[in-house]
């Protein structure tokens, strides 16, 4: 076991620097922070006329989720990138059947405890600060470490995920990184919980 002087100077500071990358990305199978990747790539199509960005993916479960973005972006192996700032949304699905061993009573908040169990296992320590609201059938879920150690002035790290339950089976996760203020956070957490719309898989056909 490590000591808590070379955990805090080296090991954390390192794992903070994954996580801020694994917070954006869509992963295979069996590890930390792992989501099942959709089959189909994420459509993206920006309309300069209105400088809007649409969006639309498709699900395993037969269904299509899309949402509108202003300005313009482009689609990553992670999911989507703003083209005039840092700001980036991953995109990944989780299936129903991952969490099946969490004891929370719905899909959304099942996969927010699985999700502050990977981060928690991958840094090593419980979150200073959890918050997990409800919108709906989605859930916007956050988590705070602080540390003294971590590459950012306010020696701070917080990782955000908003969570939109498909269907019974699939459960989408929007990752949020990069966004210059709190404010701009939520504005955006906000637009995506209240546009997001789920159809049938051919709405992903158009």
């Amino acid at each position: 076991m490590r000591s808590v002087n070379s955990w805090r100077a080296g090991a954390f500071q390192a794992a903070a620097l994954v996580l801020i990358f694994a917070a954006s990305s869509t992963q295979a199978a069996n590890g930390p922070l792992d989501r099942p990747v959709s089959s189909e790539p994420v459509q993206v199509r920006f309309d300069p006329m209105i400088r809007q960005t649409s969006v639309k993916g498709a699900a395993p479960s037969g269904l299509c989720f899309s949402f509108l973005l202003p300005e313009e972006w482009h689609s990553t192996a992670q999911g989507l990138k703003a083209a005039r700032s840092d700001v980036e949304i991953g995109i990944g699905l989780r299936s129903a059947g991952e969490l099946r061993d969490m004891p929370q009573p719905d899909l959304a908040s099942r996969d927010a405890a699985f999700l502050q169990k990977d981060y928690e296992e991958l840094l090593g320590r419980p979150a200073q600060s959890v918050s997990l609201s409800s919108h709906g059938k989605a859930a916007r879920w956050s988590a705070t470490w602080i540390d003294a150690n971590l590459p950012s002035a306010s020696q701070s790290m917080t990782v955000e995920t908003l969570i939109v339950p498909l269907s019974g089976e699939w459960v989408l996760e929007l990752s949020l990184t990069g966004v210059e203020s709190q404010a701009a956070q939520d504005a955006l957490a906000e637009r995506l919980l209240t546009r997001l719309q789920v159809q049938g898989r051919a709405a992903c056909q158009g």
